[in-house]
């Protein structure tokens, strides 16, 4: 089926952005969105992306911006905005892909390769195309930024030994390697970066994305902390950015358009409130857990067979057998019975060793698939077995019980130097998806089948073929 793409292309960087364009807005008018019957102003601010299953679309509830937006300016010293790590067409995130074509087409000088975290080690050395692309492996090959974090004083653990290919990393500073988490869709987040350091205690997000964002010029653009309406400006456009899976390849249209509930138009006009549908206690009074998380695609369930001797009816087509398959993929995320064990920060917090649960059992916000508390936990993705020979390994000791752990990042717990928050981190909103792969924290999942592989062995849930497929339809059509 041909879908709609969109009339502007992201070009790789900002300096290139605004050459082409000149003072072009960022999204563009979309006539055919705007009269939709229900559609909102925002759907008249919109860009759609091609991607692996299909298209994304985000729109604007802020209205087009010019490319001299704080988001899309050079606010630091070494060339970078906010936009070299969060691009649209990545899902306001970044790809391999994308940035090994950055590296193809710039030979490896384009702002986003710079040592201060886009270098495996910020000593790599960097004066050839062939040195920088050994520098910057991590990066081309999965995505991640380094993020260079200390042992905070007061820990109550010790870094005992470092096994770092790079030869860089001590207690002063560890290199973790993460994904640029996207800068659209916050409104369903609880928790600012993977490991919450920018998460205040009883602050509001829309302070946490002010402080991210002053870091975020001075740490990654290197820059001085920008003025108050520069950051204003940032917070109010991130925090209008609304994108999803609005095409599937074969099913066609996911929106009202498509018969269905898919497309960022619907999720903008979500609920969400700290607190709900949280299923570990968090709820407001009166309100109870509810597992049946995704509601987009039920109406594309299998009509019942008809009796025997009636009518025999046509033959589905493939766009119909996709739409079944996406629709009993939402089933089994909400309802599949999974076997949640070893789960720091989810067996410890509800005390129970073994709970029977649901993918909507951390995924539990209402059709964002995100968690609406600060919630870390630690699903054993840094565990040694998991380790990279292009991950670094850390031996910590518990100074009160002499316990050892080994870990590839130690997540949480650099931030709050407690033990149990080794390894810990946030639960991701899950929209838009196939714009964004590799998944998890360090982008070792490369595609929503690695990701419903991991959790089918981890939490036991003994998936068919037929069932890993409706999955994936469904993650891709999120």
């Amino acid at each position: 089926m041909m879908m709609r793409r969109a009339a502007l292309v992201f070009t790789l960087s900002t300096a290139a952005l605004a050459a082409a364009l000149g003072e072009t807005a960022i999204f563009h008018s979309d006539p055919a969105a705007a009269k939709t019957p229900g559609a909102s102003a925002a759907a008249a601010t919109s860009q759609t992306f091609p991607d692996s299953a299909g298209q994304s679309t985000t729109i604007s509830t802020t209205g087009a911006v010019a490319v001299t937006h704080p988001f899309f300016a050079n606010l630091g010293k070494n060339g970078r905005a906010c936009v070299t790590c969060h691009q649209p067409q990545s899902g306001w995130s970044i790809t391999p892909q994308d940035v090994r074509a950055r590296f193809k087409s710039t030979n490896g000088l384009d702002p986003i390769f710079r040592t201060v975290d886009g270098s495996n080690s910020p000593n790599a050395p960097v004066t050839t195309p062939a040195q920088r692309m050994t520098a910057y492996s991590m990066l081309l090959n999965h995505g991640v930024i380094r993020i260079g974090l200390p042992v905070p004083a007061g820990a109550e653990f010790t870094l005992t030994a470092v096994d770092d290919p790079y030869h860089f990393a001590s207690a002063t500073q560890l290199s973790l390697f993460r994904r640029p988490l996207p800068a659209t869709n916050l409104k369903f987040a609880s928790t600012i970066m993977w490991d919450g350091r920018q998460t205040g205690n009883g602050v509001s997000v829309n302070v946490d994305l002010h402080n991210q964002a002053v870091d975020a010029v001075i740490q990654h653009e290197q820059g001085a902390a920008p003025n108050s309406t520069a950051v204003n400006q940032i917070v109010a456009f991130e925090s209008g950015l609304y994108s999803a899976q609005s095409g599937d390849n074969i099913a066609g249209l996911l929106d009202s358009t498509g018969g269905a509930g898919g497309g960022p138009l619907l999720l903008s006009q979500q609920a969400f409130f700290p607190g709900i549908n949280d299923p570990q206690g968090g709820n407001p009074p009166g309100s109870t857990f509810n597992p049946r998380v995704f509601t987009l695609y039920g109406q594309w369930a299998a009509p019942v067979p008809p009796p025997p001797g009636g009518p025999r009816p046509a033959p589905p087509t493939a766009a119909t057998l996709q739409r079944q398959s996406i629709a009993r993929g939402e089933a089994l995320f909400n309802s599949r019975p999974l076997t949640i064990a070893n789960v720091p920060g989810f067996n410890d917090v509800v005390r129970r060793p073994i709970v029977n649960g649901t993918c909507s059992s951390c995924h539990s916000a209402p059709n964002a698939g995100s968690r609406s508390l600060p919630v870390f936990m630690d699903l054993g993705l840094t565990n040694p077995p998991r380790r990279t020979p292009d991950l670094p390994l850390y031996t910590f000791k518990n100074r009160t019980t002499g316990e050892v752990r080994q870990t590839t990042d130690p997540g949480r717990a650099l931030i709050t130097g407690k033990w149990s928050d080794m390894a810990r981190f946030k639960v991701p909103t899950l929209r838009d998806l196939p714009a964004r792969a590799p998944y998890f924290h360090n982008g070792s999942a490369a595609s929503t089948a690695d990701v419903i592989n991991f959790y089918n062995t981890r939490f036991r849930m003994n998936l068919t073929p037929q069932e890993r497929a409706d999955l994936k339809s469904f993650l891709d059509s999120i």
